[in-house]
């Protein structure tokens, strides 16, 4: 058997490579034919197939063998060819070559003579714009030197704004050198016109002789005046000035800088200021701040007059929005912001100097704003004292000061005395000198930081006035605790004055529109911080709820328990007084038409002469509205009190009925007819039981039978509401019916 014709010519190749060709022919014997004798049937055709693999593999060797020749042959032709190209392009690279340099070498002194000639003729275009630039600014440089020489400093100022349109090209410098040379003349020629005038004005304007020393020539000197002054704020208009600016942490409010014809009239001013308010000057004192603010309101007042009439003129003629005064006035505040800077950090651990100063400030802002008409919307020294340092030692020293004045009233003589007690019309409130100086503390705490320039800052000293109200109500709390064993006494009713007096001006401040303004303010901020819950800041919102919200609900709290003790006080005297009043011999008084004239009760005398002393004393004690509660809460308990501690309690025959009444509407109820038009409304139980008590036998019976034998309620109600009954109930005026004791002998 032929071995490769069984395995395949690529097989036995493998086979021989790894030198173990019998392994391999063995184990493919073994897995086609096996252990298996029947599997001897397939060599046949195994032997068939392997004969024409064989075959197959020759042809291809053949194959092979044939065309490889050929295509070795066809690949060396085409690389001879491309050898043969390469050498073309070769000879032609070095022919362009050498061509190329030829030409370079001919051309080269024509291209040295042309680059020559093109650098000549860029340089001869820069020096022709260059004396072209130069032309321009000489013409206009000679234009402007003519004009200062002939005096026509108009036209130069026109000259020079044309000078402007040259400004980015030639890099301003020679702009910014005729533009001083120009402010320069202009200023000295304004301030020359300004001394004409005697300026600056240091005498009050009442003795202001401006422009009278040379009449004739007043017209002239107003027209230069005039003519300079818009001279100089075009000239400023070319250029943007800067000016001295104060740190951030004032955060004054942007402006733009002050226009130079106020400036250079302030200078004089400036200087003035610089020389006796700053370095060592005998007028430099820094324990008194009023003399510098005192001198800045006296310039300003000095010079409105002048500035209102000879300079706004100007400026209103040319369509400008600057207000000449209000643009003086800033700039004088300028110097004074400078200074109040400067001078707050060497004063701000000294309590006297700096709240000195601070009242100083104060009175000096309300003056400016008020009289001076300076707007809120400038910067002011409320800035300086915003500064988160200077503003929270003001804070406590403003506390300090305040609790010291608190304790200073409250341990005066006249801590309970009214300032007004012998004025009626003015002492209607009846307030102690101790919550009126209170007040007028807060009062004047709110004038002294209502200018202040953010609402966060106005929130923070409400604070204070809170802080100060709760702390001065503890303080009246502890003294009215002191009192109570004498709670009519006059100091217990003074305090409870107070308390009432102070309740009711925080409600009248809590409608103000500065506090309202702050209400909203500290809404956003509670909104903000989400500190509220959304009721309390839907109160807020809707104006349901003020500020002082919490301070008036713990003084009316106060003031409630304070009537109450009064009046359980003059209740349990009244009760003590009634004691035999109740004893009466109600079933055997003579009717009224055994008596000549009815007289009232000698056992009722202590009880209404009790009644009538407290009354007198403390209507006279307690303010108006205080005592017109306090007596219709007594009212209330005395009404129920003798409808069931008296009246309930005993049984009446037709002279106990009649005198009842009579003591009840004839001395008692007049009693209470000075502080009301009709008190028996206030006494509905008593007036009503005496109705019922003294109605005649026959209406008694018939009223008896109705109740007994009504069907509905609104028959009841009808029958009673027929003879004056309105409060009491149908089971009480059946109660009633039955304490009396005057029934006809019916032999039921």
């Amino acid at each position: 058997m032929n071995i490769e014709s069984i395995v395949g010519s690529e097989q036995v190749c493998k086979g021989t490579d790894n030198g173990d060709l019998p392994s391999y022919v063995s184990a493919f014997i073994e897995k086609e034919v096996g252990n298996d004798l029947k599997s001897l049937k397939k060599l046949d055709k195994l032997i068939e197939q392997m004969t024409e693999s064989k075959i197959q593999v020759e042809e291809q060797v053949l194959t092979i063998s044939s065309e490889i020749p050929k295509r070795i042959q066809s690949a060396l032709k085409n690389a001879e060819e491309s050898k043969q190209f390469l050498n073309r392009f070769l000879e032609q690279e070095t022919h362009l070559f050498s061509s190329i340099n030829s030409h370079l070498l001919t051309a080269q002194p024509w291209m040295d003579d042309l680059g020559a000639m093109i650098n000549q003729i860029e340089e001869i275009e820069r020096h022709l714009a260059y004396l072209k630039w130069i032309s321009q600014i000489e013409e206009l440089s000679d234009n402007i030197q003519q004009y200062l020489m002939t005096n026509n400093v108009p036209e130069a100022a026109s000259t020079l704004v044309a000078m402007t349109e040259l400004d980015i090209k030639l890099q301003e410098s020679t702009f910014k050198f005729w533009h001083k040379i120009l402010k320069d003349k202009l200023t000295s020629d304004f301030e020359e016109v300004l001394a004409q005038l005697h300026w600056p004005f240091i005498v009050p304007p009442q003795s202001q002789t401006v422009g009278l020393s040379r009449p004739t020539s007043a017209p002239e000197i107003y027209s230069n005046l005039e003519t300079l002054f818009l001279s100089v704020t075009e000239t400023t208009n070319l250029v943007s000035y800067r000016t001295k600016q104060l740190p951030e942490k004032y955060s004054l409010p942007a402006s733009p800088s002050v226009i130079l014809p106020i400036q250079i009239m302030l200078t004089p001013l400036q200087k003035r200021f610089r020389y006796h308010f700053r370095g060592n000057r005998q007028t430099n004192v820094i324990s008194k701040p009023e003399w510098y603010l005192a001198q800045v309101l006296m310039w300003i007042g000095n010079h409105t007059q002048f500035l209102d009439e000879k300079i706004q003129p100007i400026l209103d003629n040319v369509g400008s929005a600057v207000n000449a005064r209000l643009e003086f006035s800033r700039g004088l505040m300028m110097l004074v912001l400078e200074k109040l800077a400067s001078d707050i950090p060497c004063l701000l651990y000294d309590d006297n100097l700096f709240c000195h100063l601070v009242d100083e400030v104060l009175l000096f802002e309300r003056e400016l704003h008020s009289v001076h008409c300076y707007p809120c919307t400038f910067a002011s020294c409320m800035h300086i004292l915003s500064e988160e340092t200077c503003f929270q030692r003001w804070l406590t020293v403003e506390r300090k000061f305040a609790l010291q004045k608190m304790d200073s009233m409250l341990s005066s003589e006249a801590a309970w005395v009214s300032q007004y007690k012998d004025i009626t019309d003015v002492d209607e409130m009846k307030v102690p000198d101790c919550a009126e100086t209170f007040m007028t503390l807060l009062l004047v705490i709110t004038d002294r930081y209502k200018n202040l320039p953010t609402a966060s800052r106005k929130l923070q000293f409400l604070e204070l006035q809170k802080d100060l109200v709760d702390d001065f109500r503890i303080r009246l709390t502890q003294v009215m605790k002191e009192e109570t064993r004498a709670s009519l006494g006059f100091r217990y009713c003074a305090i409870l004055n107070a308390v009432n007096y102070i309740s009711t001006v925080l409600a009248d401040w809590a409608d103000n529109v500065f506090f309202l303004q702050l209400q909203q303010a500290a809404l956003e901020v509670f909104a903000e911080n989400n500190t509220l819950s959304k009721l309390q800041l839907g109160q807020l919102a809707s104006m349901e709820s003020s500020v002082f919200d919490d301070m008036i609900n713990l003084l009316e709290r106060l003031k409630h328990d304070m009537l109450t003790r009064q009046v359980d006080h003059v209740f349990r005297e009244v009760k003590d007084a009634a004691k035999f009043y109740k004893k009466e011999r109600w079933l055997s008084l003579p009717s009224q038409s055994e008596q000549a004239v009815m007289s009232l009760s000698s056992s009722a005398c202590p009880l209404l002469l009790t009644l009538r002393d407290r009354l007198l004393q403390l209507e006279q004690q307690l303010c108006f509205s205080l005592f017109k509660i306090f007596w219709q809460m007594l009212v209330e308990k005395l009404d129920v009190y003798i409808y069931q501690e008296i009246i309930l309690a005993n049984h009446f025959n037709e002279g106990g009925a009649a005198q009842l009444q009579f003591d009840m509407t004839r001395n008692l109820f007049p009693l209470f007819s000075h502080y009301c038009k009709r008190p028996e409304n206030y006494f509905k139980h008593v007036k009503e039981a005496c109705i019922v008590l003294n109605l005649n036998i026959g209406s008694a019976l018939l009223l008896k039978d109705v109740l007994q034998s009504a069907s509905g309620q609104l028959t009841a109600t009808a029958a009673l509401n027929e003879v004056g009954i309105y409060k009491l109930a149908q089971q009480d005026v059946e109660i009633l019916l039955n304490l009396r004791t005057n029934w006809p002998n019916t032999g039921k």
